[in-house]
C-alpha cells in the first residue's frame, strides 16, 4: 500500500508542481534576467563538496538533485522520475528521466549517480547523509539501485536541494581532488537548470538557461545575476530601489521590518524549514559549573526568551523550545520551558552549592561568539545573568576560526550559536547530541553533552522506517533534552525572502533558494 501511494504521488507530481506555479500568480512567462544578492563570495559553487547557503543558491541551479521537495515537505521527482524503497529499507531504486544531459551535451546515466555518492561520501561536510550507502549498482544507463547497510530514512531528504548535487563523472572522475578541482568555478559543467557564464571572485556569479534541460519549457528565466553584496545595508537599498529583484537569507530584523514596510516588496520567513536555523545559548557540560544541571537551568530561568524575541528581534523571529526547528514535522514544542523566573533561578543555583558571596557573586563564567551579529543576545546574557549573581565575561574572538577553534576544543564555557537542521534529523540534529560526536568540530557535540537514553532513542530514530514512530522517538528525545538543558534554545535565525513583487513563483519551498528556481519568473 505504501509503495502504490508513493508511485501515485510520483504520478500526479509534475501537474502538481505546475498547478502551484500558476496560482502563485500570473501565467508565468518566459525570459527576462533575475537580479539577485548573495551576502558573500561561495568558496566553490560545487554542492557535493561544500556546504552553506552561499553555495547552496547557484549550486542548486548548476546541479539538479534526484528529489526535490514541496512546501509540504513531500518528496517530488526531478532527475529520478520515479522511485522505489524495498520493502525492508535496504534498497532506493531511481529510475532516472532519460534525456537528461549534462551542460557540455553528454548523457547524465546511473554511473554519475553512483559517483556523485561517493564524491559526497567523501568529501562533503555531512557525511551522515550517505553512511549507510554500501554500493550503488547500475543495472543499466537509467537505473540507480542504492544498497543499504540499514534502513535510512533521512535519504530521500538527503537526495533534495542542494545535498546530493548529480556531478559528471568524466569531468571530476580524472584522479584530481574534488574539494579544489580546478572545474569547480570556472568552465563548470552541471546537471541543472542553469549554466555558470562567470564567476568574478567578491562581485557576482552570473547564470544562464540551460536550453537542453530536461524539463521542457524550463528554466522561465533567460539569466540570474547574482551579485555579491557582503553589506547588508546595501542590499536593501538595491532591494528598495529595484536594482535587486530577490534576496534570500535576509536575517537582520531592523533591515527585514524596514523591507516590509516597502509596497513593492513581499518579505517572508516562509521556504526555511528544512535549512532549520535555530539560535541558541550552549553549554560546556563536562568542566566548571555548568557542569551541574541545576546551573544550566537556573541560568535557563533567568534569561528572557521574550526580551530576546520583541527587544533584539523585533518580532521577525519566533520561539524555539528544542533543537528541532519549529516548521519541522519532528518538531515538539510541548517539552518543559523555561519561563522567566529570578527567584526560581536563584534557588536553584543555591540548591546547586553556588552561594553569593558578599558581593552578592556567585561565580564567574564566560562567554563567547563568533560573529558581530549576535553581540547583543550575548551582552544580554551578561547583564541578565548578573541579577542572578553570575558574573559572565565575554570573550570576543578576533574571527570566525579562533572562535571555531574554541567550539571544537570545548574550550569554553557558554557560547551563543546559530546551527541549521539541513533537513531532516539524522544530518543536522543528531551530531549536536550524539555521545560518540563529543567536540570532534564547530556545530558537533561540542557541549560534551551525553546521556545513555538519548543515544539509544537516536540511534532507533535513524532506521525507522515508520514516519509516526520516528516522530514518536523524536518527541521523545525533545522531552529529555528540554530536561537536561545542554543547550537553552530560544528562538529560530529570522532568515527571510525578499523579492519585488514583479517576481512570480519565489522560492519558497522547504530549501529557500537552495533549491532549483527553474519556475520563478519575472511578471
Amino acid at each position: 500500500m505504501k509503495n502504490l501511494i508513493k508511485k501515485l504521488l510520483v504520478a500526479t507530481a509534475a501537474a502538481s508542481i505546475v498547478a502551484s506555479a500558476a496560482t502563485a500568480g500570473d501565467t508565468p512567462k518566459r525570459g527576462g534576467t533575475l537580479i539577485t544578492a548573495l551576502g558573500n563570495t561561495p568558496r566553490v559553487l560545487n554542492p557535493a563538496v561544500q556546504s552553506g547557503i552561499v553555495t547552496g543558491f547557484p549550486g542548486a541551479q548548476l546541479f539538479a538533485s534526484p528529489l526535490r521537495y514541496d512546501e509540504d515537505w513531500t518528496p517530488q521527482p526531478y532527475l529520478a522520475k520515479s522511485w522505489d524503497v524495498s520493502e525492508d529499507g535496504l534498497t532506493v531504486t531511481l529510475n532516472l528521466v532519460e534525456n537528461a544531459k549534462f551542460h557540455d551535451g553528454a548523457p547524465i546515466t546511473s554511473e554519475d549517480i553512483a559517483f556523485s555518492v561517493d564524491i559526497i561520501k567523501a568529501h562533503h561536510p555531512f557525511k551522515s547523509m550517505f553512511a549507510p550507502v554500501q554500493s550503488v549498482d547500475t543495472p543499466d544507463a537509467h537505473t540507480a539501485v542504492l544498497n543499504l547497510s540499514q534502513p535510512h530514512p533521512a535519504l530521500m531528504l538527503a537526495m533534495s536541494g542542494q545535498l546530493m548535487s548529480i556531478i559528471p563523472k568524466h569531468i571530476y572522475g580524472d584522479g584530481q581532488d574534488p574539494k579544489n578541482h580546478p572545474r569547480n568555478n570556472v568552465d563548470l559543467v552541471g546537471s541543472g537548470p542553469f549554466k555558470l557564464v562567470e564567476f568574478k571572485q567578491g562581485e557576482h556569479v552570473i547564470l544562464e538557461r540551460f536550453d537542453d534541460f530536461f524539463i521542457e519549457g524550463r528554466p522561465y528565466l533567460d539569466k540570474i545575476v547574482m551579485r555579491i553584496i557582503k553589506d547588508p545595508q546595501a542590499r536593501v537599498i538595491g532591494l528598495e530601489n529595484g536594482e535587486i529583484h530577490l534576496s534570500g537569507f535576509e536575517s537582520q530584523p531592523r533591515n527585514i521590518n524596514r523591507l516590509k514596510k516597502a509596497d513593492h516588496l513581499t518579505a517572508t520567513p516562509e521556504g526555511y524549514g528544512a535549512i532549520g536555523p535555530l539560535d541558541w545559548l550552549a553549554f560546556n557540560t563536562k568542566e566548571g559549573p555548568t557542569s551541574n544541571v541545576k546551573v544550566r537551568q537556573a541560568i535557563a530561568h533567568a534569561v528572557d526568551k521574550n526580551f530576546i524575541l520583541k527587544a533584539i528581534m523585533f518580532d521577525t523571529a519566533v520561539e524555539a523550545n528544542t533543537g528541532i526547528h519549529p516548521d519541522s514535522p519532528f518538531y515538539n514544542g510541548n517539552v518543559e520551558t523555561y519561563p522567566l523566573d529570578l527567584d526560581k533561578a536563584n534557588a536553584l543555583l543555591d540548591e546547586a552549592g553556588f552561594p553569593k558571596d558578599s558581593d552578592g557573586i556567585r561565580f564567574g563564567l564566560t562567554i563567547d561568539f563568533g560573529w558581530p551579529g549576535v553581540k547583543p543576545q550575548v551582552e544580554y546574557v551578561r547583564a541578565a545573568l548578573k541579577k542572578v549573581g553570575i558574573d559572565v565575561t565575554v570573550r570576543t574572538s578576533a574571527d570566525f576560526p579562533t572562535w571555531a577553534k574554541k567550539m571544537g576544543t570545548m574550550d569554553f564555557q557558554m557560547s551563543w550559536d546559530t546551527v541549521f537542521n539541513w533537513g531532516d534529523p539524522v544530518i543536522g540534529v543528531h551530531r549536536t547530541y550524539l555521545t560518540s560526536n563529543i567536540a570532534k568540530g564547530v556545530w558537533s557535540n561540542t557541549q560534551g553533552y551525553s546521556n545513555s537514553k538519548v543515544d539509544e532513542i537516536l540511534d532507533t530514530a535513524s532506521k525507522e522506517k515508520d514516519p509516526e514512530k520516528r516522530k514518536a522517538l523524536y518527541a521523545e528525545f525533545q522531552q529529555i533534552v528540554a530536561g537536561d538543558v545542554p543547550i537553552y534554545f530560544t528562538n529560530t535565525l529570522p532568515y527571510h525572502t525578499v523579492y519585488n513583487n514583479k517576481v512570480g513563483n519565489p522560492p519558497l519551498g522547504i530549501w529557500g533558494t537552495s533549491s532549483p528556481i527553474d519556475m520563478t519568473y519575472l511578471k
